[in-house]
């Protein structure tokens, strides 16, 4: 794990609850960060945030929809209210939506894919931003993909999203770089992560690994050591950027 100073820093991060998500938690806890753990899944949510507390660091799980922006308003809020401020967000909370041709693509799925993975990102950037410009600056990380540069068959939505994640990016990091706040996305390849378990069985995960030409799946801790540096001060001239963490898979 690579190591930054997050003393004094609050960290939110959704999706924190699993996979990727929990190994940021874990990384920024560890670097100093009070982590605000955020997930729609309360269990693993409250597990994530257990094993936080469990090294004596400082956590606070927070169950959020990142589809409704309600909650989101309600998310950042109570990170602020319990630690005074906000000065890192990684907005890697998301979902992979149905496997159809475009022309076969099931409506409430690409809307479903839409509204957490692109919306989503959004929702917390509207409220993230404001909260950062009152604690005097900060960093914010989008979770983008591989799939916000290139095309993958059958994943129309998800695609489309990621894509869109990598513009919202750029275009934040525009409009408020001046005013302290930078804002990168990351894109991972493919993770060997719940989420992709899941959702693939262990003859196409063997043909995915073999799609990076290092040979394998990444590992959650090797996205978390991106994130964590670019929501570090060392990373004080990066901002507007896409940074892909994908064992040459985009090379091809």
């Amino acid at each position: 794990m690579a190591e930054h100073d997050f003393t004094d820093k609050v960290a939110l991060v959704t999706g924190g609850g699993s996979g990727i998500g929990e190994a940021c938690a874990m990384t920024f806890a560890r670097s100093g960060a009070k982590v605000i753990v955020a997930d729609f899944d309360k269990d693993g949510g409250d597990r994530v945030t257990e094993a936080i507390r469990a090294e004596s660091l400082d956590a606070t799980f927070v169950e959020v929809d990142v589809s409704k922006p309600e909650q989101i308003e309600a998310m950042v809020a109570e990170s602020v209210e319990t630690y005074g401020g906000l000065h890192v967000a990684v907005n890697n909370a998301g979902i992979g939506g149905a496997q159809a041709l475009t022309g076969e693509y099931p409506i409430d799925s690409w809307q479903q894919v839409i509204e957490v993975n692109l919306s989503g990102v959004f929702y917390c950037m509207r409220h993230e931003i404001p909260a950062m410009l009152t604690s005097g600056g900060g960093a914010i990380v989008n979770m983008a993909s591989i799939l916000g540069s290139v095309g993958f068959a059958n994943s129309a939505a998800y695609v489309a999203a990621k894509h869109g994640v990598v513009g919202l990016t750029k275009t934040a990091a525009i409009e408020y770089s001046a005013q302290g706040i930078r804002v990168n996305s990351v894109g991972p390849g493919f993770i060997n992560t719940p989420l992709l378990a899941e959702n693939l069985d262990d003859e196409t995960l063997k043909v995915i690994a073999g799609m990076h030409p290092i040979g394998r799946l990444g590992e959650a801790q090797e996205v978390a050591d991106l994130v964590a540096f670019l929501g570090s001060d060392e990373a004080s001239f990066c901002t507007g950027g896409y940074y892909l963490v994908d064992g040459a898979y985009t090379a091809n």
